[in-house]
């Protein structure tokens, strides 16, 4: 947007916009490219991005069967931390973390990054010393954690239950002070404008219905918009990925839940943080128009609906009044859901498949749009390169068959879902 004034925009405004030009160009599809990318939420237009501006693959097609962001970039709590501490995780996430801290810069769009910080209350000695060894871990590889204790935590956040009544007694928290949350349509639309910038072709309303092959070999997609020749093949596509694998041939260590989130009606400020619940799965934070962004656990079951059901939304709201009684008057908004790719031991799957043609990320589980900005950086790498990037070395498929897991249920994956 740099190049309006304030002035031009209020002019543009009282025209009701007319003049403004697309952010994007809306092209047909070419009947062949270099790479194809399916599924335009974050982490496919990140990866497109980076492909172009970090080793000049432009010839790219980013292929969205419905609109950019419509899927789980635009179906989340928005999120942004990095307090992982199993190997292959703990410094995957900082990097990302350190792109985002930078991100509307190299995009030159606001993606509303706020570090507003980020607690997780706990309620035992015991919670509290496992919460420890996680800061004890970060602070290890320069990752920012701290603990306070139950006075410090009151004096943080007062607005939490410390009664003698209270279902879990607080007896204090862990706090990552460079986590907050970002404005999950803007890091769509600020990639999707960069991505183009550089030459790549943005299609949306286009849905891969099948792949095409030669000997043995993926080398492009059937669409509803007729058939593209790829080079290479990159399934981005959050909760469709089993779906998609399967035209492969492929069944992969996934199952997809739903994860639900709610918002309530505006208020003044009362949330300046992030604040995980330790006594259920339950989050908080205040968006910037005042409502209250509230997120909990999955739904029990496999579904792709993009719905949820009403025992989680229960349980949500109890968590919520339980942590914070004060809000228990407050009128929901509006629910919404995503549909999560949930792998077995909870962390995502970047590179190559044992289809030849055929190139991955997924599986993200909870870890999704925290992870865009690394996820499209190592995988735009890895396809570039036709070898892992570093940071997410640890993340390929053949993990699961050597049994070497990236266990961490603590920082997302529900136990129950697996």
């Amino acid at each position: 947007m740099g190049q309006y004034s304030a002035l031009s925009i209020f002019k543009h405004g009282l025209t009701g916009n007319s003049g403004w030009t697309r952010a994007w160009r809306d092209p047909a599809p070419k009947p062949s490219y270099d790479v194809v990318i399916v599924g335009g939420g974050g982490h496919g237009l990140a990866t497109a991005y980076y492909l172009a501006k970090e080793h000049g693959i432009r010839n790219v097609a980013v292929l969205e069967k419905g609109w950019l962001g419509g899927g789980n970039t635009g179906r989340n709590t928005t999120i942004v931390r990095a307090n992982y501490m199993m190997p292959g995780n703990t410094t995957f996430y900082k990097f990302s973390l350190q792109l985002w801290q930078n991100l509307s810069q190299e995009l030159n769009y606001n993606v509303m990054m706020s570090p507003r910080g980020y607690y997780f209350v706990f309620h035992s000695p015991g919670q509290g010393e496992t919460l420890r060894r996680r800061a004890n871990v970060m602070r290890a590889n320069g990752i920012d954690a701290e603990m306070f204790d139950r006075v410090e935590t009151m004096k943080r956040l007062p607005h939490l239950d410390y009664s003698p009544q209270a279902r879990f007694p607080i007896f204090g928290s862990f706090f990552h002070a460079s986590a907050g949350t970002a404005r999950h349509d803007a890091v769509a639309w600020g990639y999707a404008r960069g991505a183009d910038r550089l030459g790549v072709d943005i299609i949306q309303q286009c849905e891969v219905t099948d792949y095409i092959w030669d000997a043995g070999k993926v080398v492009g997609v059937e669409t509803n918009r007729g058939p593209i020749r790829s080079g290479k093949v990159a399934l981005a596509v959050a909760g469709n990925t089993s779906d998609l694998a399967s035209k492969a041939g492929l069944r992969l260590p996934i199952e997809t839940h739903i994860l639900q989130a709610y918002v309530t009606e505006p208020l003044k400020p009362i949330v300046d943080h992030v604040i995980v619940y330790g006594g259920a799965h339950f989050y908080i934070s205040q968006s910037d128009k005042g409502g209250l962004v509230l997120g909990g656990d999955l739904d029990g079951f496999n579904s792709y609906a993009q719905r949820g059901g009403l025992p989680t939304i229960e349980h949500t709201l109890q968590s919520a009044k339980a942590l914070m009684p004060s809000i228990s008057r407050v009128k929901l908004l509006r629910q919404w859901a995503g549909a999560m790719d949930m792998t077995m031991d909870g962390s995502p799957i970047i590179g190559k498949m044992p289809v030849d043609g055929l190139w991955l990320n997924g599986g993200w589980c909870y870890g999704g749009f925290k992870a865009i900005p690394a996820s499209g950086y190592c995988f735009a790498w890895t396809m570039a390169k036709g070898e892992p990037h570093r940071e997410s070395a640890a993340f390929t498929l053949d993990r699961f068959e050597r049994g070497i897991q990236i266990d961490e249920v603590g920082a997302g994956a529900s136990p129950k879902s697996h």
